[in-house]
């Protein structure tokens, strides 16, 4: 899929909206605006979300659709929220989402015990 680019390639400063033409009349619209907050995703976040609304935020029907289990689907759903949450506050994605990600799907693969795992999410809340 072949997305706008949200950051300068040679600075990484964001990128704003500045024109919009009409493909048919040529009519263009000059000012200044914003994007897309679910286009500033992942790759792979927008695919999750485009699969989260396919299955009307049904997880047992995305279970079905991914072969993932419940708490590695909750896990991708908190990861695109804070995602979002962290857009509209200005910082970037925060790599705890990552490392709880990781965790869940530990547990999942039987890698983990659920004991084990609370634990390490603890520490990860304190951190």
């Amino acid at each position: 899929m072949r997305r706008m680019p949200t950051h300068c390639p040679s600075c990484n400063s964001p990128m704003h909206i500045t024109e919009l033409t009409c493909s048919v009349c040529e009519t263009t619209v000059r000012g200044r605006y914003t994007g897309c907050p679910i286009c500033e995703l992942s790759d792979e976040n927008v695919r999750f979300v485009q699969l989260f609304v396919t299955c009307r935020g049904n997880i047992k029907e995305m279970e079905r659709e991914t072969g993932l289990g419940y708490w590695t689907i909750r896990s991708r759903l908190d990861e695109v929220v804070e995602a979002l949450q962290a857009q509209s506050a200005g910082t970037p994605e925060p790599s705890i989402i990552t490392r709880r990600r990781d965790i869940l799907a530990a547990v999942e693969r039987g890698d983990l015990s659920i004991e084990a795992a609370e634990q390490a999410l603890r520490e990860l809340k304190r951190s």
